[in-house]
């Protein structure tokens, strides 16, 4: 059933709530990418087309992508290009329910997130201990909205730039 699969925003930010600059992220952390990997493996993504460009590798493999963009002329080979956020939602909450999914994310970018925070049931948040600049900002939110839980704490070595806290939180 739809109703009961999760939408999920999955990010990782600095302290000054950077998420991304130049079209990349302005890190380098394996562990959270390991993560990211491990969370979202088989079920559908929601992505904004800055973000899928800036992508290594499209589609991201055994996940339905779905990129959303107000141009209807792009080409996204491999993914669904929609227009409309909440379309964009139901179709992946839809291919969910369908392949016995209980979660959907959404992956990036800015504006996404901030046109989503606010209905999403749960967050997936990696915490970076360190103040970098940027040019795409995860949006405010209301914690006390949600129960907050760690996952994994990571300390800044040869695979991760920063130490780092993967947090998830569930809303109330």
């Amino acid at each position: 059933m739809i109703s009961n699969v999760k939408l999920s925003l999955i990010a990782a930010r600095a302290r000054t709530g950077a998420i991304g600059r130049d079209g990349d992220l302005p890190w380098r952390l394996a562990d959270d990418l390991s993560f990211f990997k491990a969370t979202t493996l088989g079920c559908p993504i929601v992505m904004g087309r800055k973000t899928w460009d800036s992508l290594p590798r499209r589609p991201l493999p055994k996940r339905d992508n779905i990129v959303l963009t107000r141009d209807w002329r792009f080409d996204a080979a491999g993914a669904l290009v929609l227009s409309d956020v909440p379309v964009a939602i139901a179709t992946a909450k839809a291919l969910a329910a369908n392949q016995g999914k209980s979660e959907i994310f959404v992956i990036g970018g800015e504006t996404l997130y901030a046109a989503t925070i606010d209905i999403a049931d749960r967050l997936y948040l990696t915490e970076i201990a360190a103040d970098i600049s940027g040019d795409a900002y995860f949006p405010t939110f209301d914690a006390t909205a949600f129960s907050q839980r760690i996952l994994k704490t990571c300390q800044a070595d040869a695979s991760n730039d920063y130490a780092f806290e993967i947090k998830v939180f569930d809303r109330l």
